[in-house]
């Protein structure tokens, strides 16, 4: 199937603010293509990591809240 990877990558920042700790770390539990493409945009740290995390960048930190409040905010 296809889709719009923009979208998923979207979706996948969301969901990562929702795991967001206060060391601007995130869980790494979702689609190694999303996180891929979020690093290559500068959105996290590298995912090939053994960490079971990732650290967002200040703008992938700032987006990621904007999204998650545009998607799932009431």
């Amino acid at each position: 199937m296809e889709y719009d990877y923009d979208k998923v990558d979207e979706m996948v920042l969301a969901l990562l603010w929702l795991t967001l700790a206060g060391d601007h770390r995130a869980w790494k539990s979702h689609d190694w293509d999303a996180l891929d493409r979020l690093h290559a945009k500068g959105y996290i740290s590298d995912p090939k990591s053994k960490a079971k995390s990732v650290v967002l960048s200040e703008e992938g930190e700032r987006l990621a809240r904007e999204l998650f409040d545009r998607h799932f905010g009431r």
